[in-house]
């Protein structure tokens, strides 16, 4: 299994054990509340939402990762396009930081 699906198998296993919010608003809202552990944004975000985004994740030291495009985070936890996740459980948000930065750079 490449890096890619690696993530995105482990985004989803995340997802199912409710522990993944999707959309701007409430990605927001997470980040904000110090509950996101790692935030993912897709590649095709709009400039001002890349910016909203990744602005809040430096202020509140969230690490943040950008991906392909929406669809690709859209599949990874089985829905439509997501523009931005939030990964809520320290766990799994290491384990998907880890494969994140190896598929960067692998």
């Amino acid at each position: 299994m490449n890096q890619q699906n690696r993530w995105m198998s482990l985004l989803g296993l995340a997802n199912r054990a409710r522990k993944v919010i999707s959309g701007e608003e409430l990605v927001i809202k997470e980040i904000r509340s110090k509950k996101a552990k790692v935030v993912i944004l897709a590649g095709d975000a709009s400039e001002n939402t890349r910016k909203k985004i990744t602005d809040k994740c430096s202020f509140y030291e969230v690490p943040v990762y950008q991906v392909e495009d929406r669809g690709i985070l859209g599949r990874a936890i089985g829905k439509d396009a997501r523009v931005t996740v939030a990964v809520l459980d320290a766990g799994f948000a290491a384990k998907i930081s880890k494969l994140l930065d190896e598929s960067q750079w692998g």
